[in-house]
């Protein structure tokens, strides 16, 4: 079965909680469940989290938003990869990669990178606690690729390859969880572990990759590689760290003037057909045949209402044609209409 199989029936716009991990700013408690239970009341019924969004915060906010619905009513999928401890550290001196200090205003506790078996184990369990849930549908390893670990990255994949991957591998051929794979940023530890033997992931929950901005290296291999072996995408990240929905971030740094001229591009085309920026975000990425589901990030209650009309804003054909004859699309990829 695929991703598609086990979300919900018409799911296709899931709930990516990272900012409920105050993301970037501090966010009141009450904020953070409003925006999820916006999500829910909009029919939400996936929703993806990870240990190191606020050392553990957005697990619990969203194990407090979800606790009065009944389980067997939405998806749920969290990470490994690492561990949260009860011991404090200075957030300032945490070394997140590419990811800075994209959770300052998270919890304090201490993050270990860990792969292995038993941090696998571990770790899931530590997520159904704070998630107060008894179960996971799918269980991404996260961070495994070179924004955060550079040189030393194929180190860490050999480490999940022994550890995390052989674990996720069992419990899902046991039947404890739906479906696993990688949550990462980069398309290459993706390709890597579509090579292996010895397991089989579902799907990669790609971040960024494959987005309005920057989606040729994905269309190039790791698509038609996944789609042969009937694996699928979640696609996190669709407006590339909020570049492409107003905001001042690509992938969770302050965005280049070489990022900001290129939305500026695609702003025009679409001020010039009256379309809205976020629709063309999102009804580029679903119309790939490969991306089961995308997770866009909210942290306000309003912002959920605006990726639901986005997704069912008529957008005509002449976008995308322009967007295509201007470069700014890659020829090969699927549009939502023909162009």
């Amino acid at each position: 079965m695929s991703i598609k199989d086990k979300l919900p029936a018409g799911t296709q716009l899931g709930f990516g909680a990272a900012p409920l991990g105050n993301m970037f700013r501090n966010i009141p408690e009450e904020e953070a469940l409003a925006t999820v239970k916006a999500a829910w009341d909009q029919g939400v019924r996936y929703f993806d989290t990870a240990p190191l969004y606020g050392a553990g915060l957005s697990e619990i906010r969203l194990g407090d938003a979800l606790s009065d619905r009944r389980r067997d009513d939405y998806v749920l999928s969290t990470k490994v990869g690492r561990v949260i401890l009860d011991e404090i550290e200075d957030v300032s001196a945490r070394d997140l990669g590419e990811k800075g200090d994209v959770f300052a205003f998270g919890r304090p506790n201490k993050i270990v990178n860990d792969y292995s078996a038993d941090a696998t184990l571990r770790s899931i369990e530590d997520s159904l606690t704070r998630l107060k849930t008894d179960r996971l549908d799918i269980v991404w390893v996260h961070d495994v690729a070179q924004d955060f670990y550079g040189d030393e990255w194929l180190a860490m994949f050999e480490s999940a390859r022994k550890g995390a991957f052989r674990v996720l591998n069992r419990l899902r051929d046991e039947g404890v969880i739906k479906a696993w794979g990688l949550g990462v940023n980069r398309v290459e530890p993706c390709e890597l572990l579509l090579d292996l033997s010895e397991v089989k992931p579902d799907g990669f929950l790609l971040a960024g990759r494959y987005s309005l901005l920057d989606h040729e290296r994905a269309l190039q291999r790791l698509l038609p590689a996944a789609a042969a072996k009937n694996v699928e995408i979640v696609v996190g990240g669709p407006y590339s760290s909020g570049v492409l929905a107003g905001g001042a971030h690509f992938e969770y740094q302050k965005a280049s003037p070489e990022i900001l001229a290129k939305v500026e591009r695609i702003k025009a085309i679409a001020a010039r057909h009256n379309v809205s920026v976020k629709a063309a975000a999102l009804q580029f990425v679903l119309a790939n045949p490969v991306v089961a589901a995308v997770i866009p990030g909210a942290s306000k209650p309003e912002r959920i209402a605006e990726d639901h009309a986005a997704v069912k804003e008529a957008i005509p054909a002449d976008f995308w044609r322009e967007l295509r004859e201007q470069g700014l699309v890659a020829a090969n990829a699927p549009l939502p209409v023909k162009a």
